[in-house]
Parts: C-alpha cells; structure tokens; sequence
C-alpha cells in the first residue's frame, strides 16, 4: 500500500480549516485511490465546520449542496468540496436522506459511508480507518460499512456502485454484502 501524497491546494485548505479550530480530513474516494497508488480525479475534504464557517474562510466558495453541507471551495485553479460531518436523516426514496444533521464528530460521518474502502479519511499526521477499509483493500474486498441490508435500504444506488467498483478494481464482494445485493436488487 503507497503513502498518501496530499495536494498542495488541499493541504492548504486542511491547514487553513486548522488554523481556525477545526478538525479536516480527505476523505472516501481519493484516500482509496492514493492508498491504491492511482491518482484521484478529484480530492473531497470533510470537516467540523459548518458550511457558513468554511465561506468565511475562503475568498472564493460555490454553495454546492450547502443544504446537505458541502460547499466547494476554489483555490488555485481547482475545485473542492469541503462537506460538514454529517448524520444521513431517514431515506423515503431508496436514494435520498429525507433530512441531513450536522455533527462534531469524524467517526459518525464516516458511519455513514457506503463500503470500508471510502470510509477513510487523512491528513498529513494520520489515516482514520475506523471499518478495517485499508484492510479490505490489500485483500481486494468490497465490503459495506455496518449492516448491508442498511446501506442498500438506504441508498439502492449503492448495489451498483458495489459491483463497479468490483469490475473496475477486481476486487471480490464480501459474502454479506453479497446476500444484501442478492436481497435487495429488486
């Protein structure tokens, strides 16, 4: 497994969130990628902040999703999108929260994700891999954070994005998540 190599304009926007009292990591898909040794088509951060916190932190912000938290920030010739930690409120749609809710803690946010391999986030000082996704990595499994039958309850998109990333990466799909695929497809 490779070093995570962080950007420059990343870096600069996790010690800028820092600077000012709040905690800030990359996180899901770019952490997979660099563990993996690829590079990342783009770099998400997730943070303490709030969305309003972040716009006044930075001269140029769009209101991506600031609903759901995420406002991008611009920042020498790229975009990225700096997300509040979040809890996903009940899902009516199979695709959707219905409402989000803000919280101060790392550990929920990443909860939340879809499988242990975009369930990490970093920083230039640590690797946060609270589902055993670096693991799940070097084995070459796809495996759901938490219970699979909720992670595709939740968002049904999910199902497909499993077996993506399993044609694309040549990974395996865990046995139980397999069966929650199996389950839940129709």
């Amino acid at each position: 497994m490779e070093k995570i190599t962080i950007p420059e304009n990343v870096r600069t926007i996790l010690k800028t969130l820092n600077e000012n009292g709040f905690e800030a990591y990359a996180v899901g898909g770019c952490v997979r990628d660099s563990l993996m040794g690829r590079i990342p088509n783009d770099w998400d951060i997730t943070t303490s902040a709030l969305p309003l916190e972040v716009k006044g932190l930075f001269r140029k912000t769009v209101d991506t999703g600031i609903q759901h938290g995420t406002v991008t920030v611009l920042l020498g010739g790229g975009a990225y999108e700096v997300t509040t930690y979040r809890l996903d409120g009940e899902y009516e749609d199979s695709r959707h929260p219905k409402t989000v809710e803000f919280t101060s803690l790392l550990s929920e946010d990443l909860r939340r994700r879809d499988f242990t391999i975009n369930a990490m986030a970093a920083n230039e000082e640590e690797l946060v891999d609270l589902f055993g996704g670096r693991e799940d990595l070097e084995a070459g499994i796809i495996r759901c954070v938490g219970d699979a039958n909720e992670r595709f309850s939740e968002d049904a998109l999910r199902i497909l994005r499993a077996v993506r990333f399993a044609a694309q990466l040549g990974f395996s799909i865990e046995e139980k998540t397999m069966e929650a695929i199996c389950e839940k497809a129709g």
